[in-house]
């Protein structure tokens, strides 16, 4: 069982997924009614219990000299799923692997790269650490919110 998270707790996270790098403890502690020690040590607990697990910025490759990015979806064996996970994670261009609960296409891969030559040694390289590589689609548009029922009537607008 998770950490039960109270309103304190859900109005932090919120405010966190909006902007992790522009909001400060004061400024949370502002919207969320506690002290800014109480945020960061609530931030600890959160680190802590693994609710929280790391920080990451949110690119848009489309602006850099990566400016494909595809979703591979891949079959695994569903004993082999974590393990190809983390075998596909040190490719170069995957940046990210979800593992998904079914049968087939049960990994999903995101990678980037700058022609149609990066993508295609990617996904060979894939496919020879023993990963079955079915659809490839080029991503358009990646459109992300906070899920807003970690406390955006906690931490007001």
């Amino acid at each position: 069982m998770g950490l039960e998270l109270d309103s304190v707790d859900r109005g932090i996270l919120h405010l966190l997924q909006q902007d992790a790098r522009h909001n400060t403890a004061t400024d949370i502690a502002d919207e969320v009614d506690v002290t800014p020690n109480t945020v960061r040590n609530r931030i600890g607990r959160l680190e802590d219990a693994g609710i929280i697990n790391g920080y990451v910025p949110v690119i848009d490759y489309e602006r850099t000299d990566k400016s494909m990015h595809v979703i591979v979806q891949c079959t695994v064996p569903i004993h082999e799923r974590e393990e190809l996970a983390e075998t596909a994670l040190a490719i170069d261009g995957v940046v990210a692997v979800r593992e998904v609960m079914t049968g087939r296409r049960n990994l999903r891969i995101d990678l980037v790269a700058g022609d149609t030559d990066e993508i295609t040694a990617a996904v060979s390289r894939l496919q020879r650490q023993g990963i079955d590589v079915g659809e490839q689609e080029l991503l358009k548009a990646e459109h992300r919110q906070p899920f807003d029922h970690f406390g955006a009537d906690t931490a007001g607008d």
